[in-house]
C-alpha cells in the first residue's frame, strides 16, 4: 500500500496546486478595454475649436450669397421666371402669347354673351347676330396677337439664315489666308450681315473676353435660335475639336445653308400659286353668296309673300332671308378661317403661319354681311 500512495502522489501532485487567481476586470474583459481607451486617448479631450469673429461673418456671408444664387437661378426657369419677366417670357415664343390671349377672349365671349342674353333676353340667340359678333371677336383676339408675333419671327429668321452663308465664307477665306478663326471672326465683325450682325460682334466680344472659340460658338448658335444655325455651329464646333481642315468645314456649312435657304426661298416660291388659289376660292365664295342672297333669296322671299297674301298654297309659303343671311354668314366665316390654315400648310408647311390668312378672311367675312350683305 505504500508504493501505491507514492505512485498517486506522483501522478497527481500538480492537481493538488490550486489555479491563481484571474481578477474579475480581465475576465470580463472590462480592463484590457480600458488599457486601450488609455493608450488612445492620453491626457484630457480636447474641446471643440472656437471659431473667430471673423469666421463666423465669412460663413453667414457665404450662406447669404448662395441663397441669393439659388433665388437668382430659380427666376431664370419654369414660374419665377414668368413672374419676374411676364413681357419677356410672353415674347420669347410665338406660342406663348396663347397664355393671355386665349382666356381674353373667353371673357369677351362669355361677358358679351351675358351681358346680351340680360339686356335682350333669351331670344337674342336665335334673332340677332349679337352673339355672333361677340364670337368673332373673340375669335380675333386669340389669334391675331399669335399670327403678328409668328410672322415677326419667321421674318426675323429669314433674315438670320440669309446672312449665314456669306459670314461662313468669309471666315472659311481669312482663315485659309493665314488667321486664326478669332482674329477672323475679330475682323468679319466689321462687316455688315443686317440681323446676323449683332449677334457676330457679341461672339468677337465674348471671345475677347477670354472664352474659347467653340464654347462661344456655341452660345453664338444658342442665341441665333434657328435650326439652320444649330446644325452648322455644332458641325464646326466638332471639326474644330478634332483639329481637321477648319477652312474646309466652313465652306461646307457655307454651301450647306446657302442650299437650305435657296430650297425655302424656292418652296415658298412654287406654293405661292396655291395660297393665291385659296384667297381666290374664298373670294370667289362670297361673290357667289352675295349674289344669291341679294338676288334670288330676295326675288323668293317676295314671290312668297305675294304667293301667301294671295292665298295660293303651293309656292312653299315665306322665305326668312335672315335665317338664310346668318346661315351663309356662318358658312363663309368657317370657310375663311380654315381655308387660311390650309394655306399656311400648304405655302410654308406650318398651319401657324397661316392664322394671318385666317384672320383677315374672318374679318373680310364679317364686314361683308353684316354692311353689305
Amino acid at each position: 500500500m505504500g508504493n501505491k500512495d507514492r505512485i498517486n502522489n506522483i501522478v497527481h501532485r500538480d492537481t493538488d496546486i490550486p489555479p491563481p487567481e484571474i481578477p474579475a476586470e480581465v475576465s470580463t474583459g472590462t480592463g484590457i478595454k480600458n488599457r486601450f481607451k488609455n493608450i488612445f486617448n492620453r491626457g484630457p479631450e480636447a474641446p471643440p475649436p472656437v471659431k473667430s469673429a471673423d469666421m463666423l461673418l465669412v460663413e453667414a456671408e457665404f450662406q447669404e450669397i448662395t441663397k441669393k444664387l439659388e433665388h437668382e437661378r430659380k427666376t431664370r426657369e419654369g414660374i419665377g421666371k414668368f413672374f419676374k419677366h411676364p413681357l419677356k417670357v410672353l415674347l420669347e415664343k410665338p406660342i406663348n402669347i396663347l397664355a393671355v390671349c386665349i382666356p381674353l377672349a373667353l371673357i369677351v365671349f362669355v361677358g358679351g354673351f351675358i351681358f346680351s342674353v340680360r339686356s335682350y333676353g333669351i331670344s337674342v340667340i336665335f334673332k340677332s347676330t349679337v352673339v355672333d359678333d361677340f364670337a368673332v371677336f373673340a375669335v380675333l383676339i386669340a389669334i391675331v396677337p399669335l399670327a403678328i408675333l409668328d410672322l415677326k419671327e419667321q421674318l426675323r429668321v429669314s433674315s438670320l439664315e440669309n446672312g449665314l452663308p456669306n459670314f461662313f465664307r468669309d471666315l472659311a477665306g481669312m482663315n485659309d489666308s493665314g488667321m486664326t478663326l478669332p482674329n477672323a471672326v475679330h475682323l468679319v465683325a466689321a462687316a455688315e450681315y443686317g440681323t446676323l450682325t449683332p449677334h457676330i460682334k457679341k461672339l468677337d466680344n465674348e471671345m475677347s473676353w477670354g472664352i474659347g472659340f467653340v464654347e462661344a460658338l456655341y452660345r453664338f448658335g444658342k442665341g441665333l435660335g434657328t435650326p439652320l444655325a444649330d446644325r452648322s455651329v455644332d458641325l464646326i464646333a466638332k471639326a474644330s475639336k478634332a483639329g481637321g481642315d477648319v477652312s474646309e468645314v466652313l465652306r461646307a456649312a457655307a454651301k450647306d445653308t446657302y442650299e437650305v435657304v435657296n430650297l425655302q426661298q424656292e418652296r415658298s416660291n412654287n406654293m405661292m400659286i396655291y395660297v393665291v388659289i385659296v384667297l381666290v376660292s374664298f373670294a370667289v365664295f362670297l361673290f357667289v353668296i352675295a349674289i344669291l342672297v341679294t338676288s334670288f333669296l330676295t326675288t323668293m322671299a317676295t314671290a312668297g309673300a305675294t304667293a301667301v297674301a294671295s292665298g295660293a298654297t303651293g309656292f312653299g309659303g315665306t322665305i326668312d332671308i335672315f335665317v338664310y343671311k346668318r346661315l351663309f354668314s356662318h358658312a363663309a366665316m368657317l370657310q375663311g378661317f380654315f381655308s387660311g390654315l390650309v394655306a399656311g400648310q400648304m405655302g410654308e408647311a406650318r398651319f401657324i403661319s397661316g392664322l394671318k390668312y385666317s384672320a383677315i378672311m374672318l374679318l373680310v367675312a364679317w364686314i361683308t354681311f353684316r354692311f353689305f350683305i
